[in-house]
């Protein structure tokens, strides 16, 4: 538990200002400051160096336009009210009693469930000793309600109310967590799913699957974790490389651990490279349960389930599988897929995946394997019969099985991205400063960047390339992506895609949500270092 004491550190470390937070209010001068910071394209490609005309001026969250896009959004008329209260709260793991913070007292926090077209009207209270806020993540809506703190809105302060309204646009499997510091680190998330009106249904019963590294109470606060990297920098805590500190810029010259880069790499076994986080977690949760006392799926033998799986993680990928199961993959970040079956698939921090399961007939470990970590797994279970649950540390031979690779997966007809050329192409470099203490996009830390700037209805091609020896989920507010498609296959649709150590991916979005943007590693500790841009939409 937190000692008065230590609770007043805390309050300290997570009131200043932060790479989410600004210090001061943010007027509409320090605005037009922020959006305006980056007059120059900054790209290497075919559309390289190309400067907007003119004067452009940002378009501010509170702009006529994008309260015009909202009104031109489908609406079902349907009005859904919820209050949220962040406060302090005392959740129990399997005996063990922790402190933290948390959404109505629990973890994770009330699942909001809403139909596509039904508005949303949330009134967050914060409970907190230290100012908050909630986004929306993955959810395409009216710019003023992204929850960013610096970008959209100021941070909702300790006592203080914020109302939160805006339409669901997209049916799918999305979450909500905050924007300032670290918070995602504690237990302040949780599901936000908007059902399809249409959908065919072709499931009996669906099971929300929340994965989430866990610190808070048990181990170092999240805010001791990001003081550690402050000033130590990146000592891959927790991977294959563990307690080796890394110096100078990841740019692909030796470091301290004398590991070859042909060493770290993805390979066939290390799909996302040697070193997949910074955090050693003490434990790993499935909808907030330890595997000592694991969350349980109960049903009946032959049963269709769908399960929606989100990673909130802040610093771990999983590989998710279950025991003697195949899974269906049908959705990624909300969007559909052709139907496609897998033993296991990896799961970036952000991103999310549903799949269907014929329930067989037993107790089956559902694990979630901490990717390139020495780590136990989290560990639900499913059950259709009586008999002894799965040990905690159970390892199904699906970890090892067909794993999912976005190149396996087609968008539906109706989820595919009208193809079309891009107008303009950006670059993000996405970079290692000074042993892992810092974080870059472009160069430059969030509060020193140039915004890349674009105009509504392009088509923009964005090309990020990872000039570090770790991956990054990069997340992309306000809209979905298109992986670039290859041999004539449109590319699937996703807010969260995997950047692979020394690797390039390229994405094209579609500029139909006007506004500030931000743009991310979703890595929680990354992002608070400097990892992130703003993406922004001039006239």
């Amino acid at each position: 538990m937190r000692s008065a004491c230590s609770l007043e550190s805390d309050v300290v470390s997570m009131s200043r200002p932060s790479l989410f937070q600004s210090a001061k209010e943010i007027d509409r001068r320090r605005f037009l400051q922020l959006g305006a910071a980056g007059g120059v394209v900054v790209g290497a490609g075919a559309f390289a160096g190309v400067r907007l005309l003119g004067s452009p001026q940002p378009v501010g969250p509170a702009d006529a336009i994008v309260a015009a896009t909202e009104a031109a959004r489908h609406s079902t008329g349907t009005v859904v009210r919820r209050e949220l209260r962040a406060a302090p709260a005392t959740i129990d793991l399997a005996g063990r009693t922790v402190q933290t913070w948390a959404f109505d007292g629990t973890f994770p926090g009330p699942e909001l469930r809403v139909r596509a077209g039904d508005e949303l009207r949330i009134r967050l209270s914060n409970g907190l000793p230290a100012p908050t806020s909630v986004h929306w993540h993955g959810l395409a809506l009216r710019n003023d309600m992204d929850g960013v703190p610096g970008i959209t809105q100021d941070a909702v302060a300790a006592g203080s109310t914020f109302d939160y309204a805006f339409v669901a646009p997209h049916p799918g499997t999305y979450w909500y967590h905050p924007h300032v510091g670290v918070q995602l680190d504690t237990g302040l998330q949780a599901a936000l799913i908007v059902e399809d009106p249409n959908e065919p249904g072709r499931y009996d019963e669906e099971v929300v699957l929340v994965l989430d590294d866990w610190t808070d109470g048990w181990g170092d606060s999240p805010d001791q974790v990001l003081a550690r990297m402050k000033r130590d920098g990146m000592t891959m805590a927790g991977s294959s490389m563990a307690g080796q500190a890394m110096d100078g810029m990841s740019m692909g010259g030796a470091d301290a651990s004398s590991m070859s880069m042909a060493d770290s790499m993805p390979s066939a076994d290390r799909p996302l490279g040697a070193d997949t986080g910074d955090v050693a977690y003490p434990v790993h949760l499935i909808n907030g349960r330890p595997p000592l006392d694991p969350f349980v799926i109960s049903t009946a033998p032959a049963r269709r389930i769908r399960l929606r799986i989100i990673n909130a993680g802040s610093d771990t990928a999983y590989r998710f599988a279950i025991g003697g199961h195949r899974l269906t993959v049908t959705h990624t970040d909300g969007f559909a897929v052709d139907p496609l079956d897998v033993d296991t698939l990896i799961i970036g921090m952000g991103e999310r995946y549903d799949v269907m399961i014929t329930a067989g007939d037993g107790a089956f470990p559902v694990v979630a394997l901490p990717e390139g970590k020495a780590a136990a797994p989290a560990v639900a279970v499913l059950r259709t019969a009586s008999g002894p649950i799965p040990a905690p540390d159970a390892r199904p031979a699906e970890l090892d099985g067909r794993l999912l690779a976005y190149a396996d997966l087609t968008p539906t007809a109706a989820a595919a991205l009208e193809p079309r050329a891009p107008d303009r192409e950006l670059e993000l470099n996405l970079q290692m400063i000074n042993g892992g203490r810092q974080w870059f996009i472009n160069g430059a830390a969030f509060g020193n960047h140039e915004a890349l700037q674009i105009r509504a209805h392009e088509r923009i091609r964005l090309v990020m390339t990872n000039a570090s020896m770790m991956f990054h989920p990069m997340h992309l507010h306000g809209h979905t992506f298109a992986l670039a498609g290859t041999n004539g296959r449109p590319g699937i649709r996703k807010d969260t895609v995997n950047v692979l150590p020394m690797g390039k991916l390229a994405v094209d979005l579609q500029a139909d949500n006007p506004g500030q943007w931000a743009l991310h590693c979703h890595n929680a500790y990354h992002a608070e270092l400097g990892m992130m841009t703003v993406l922004s939409y001039v006239a």
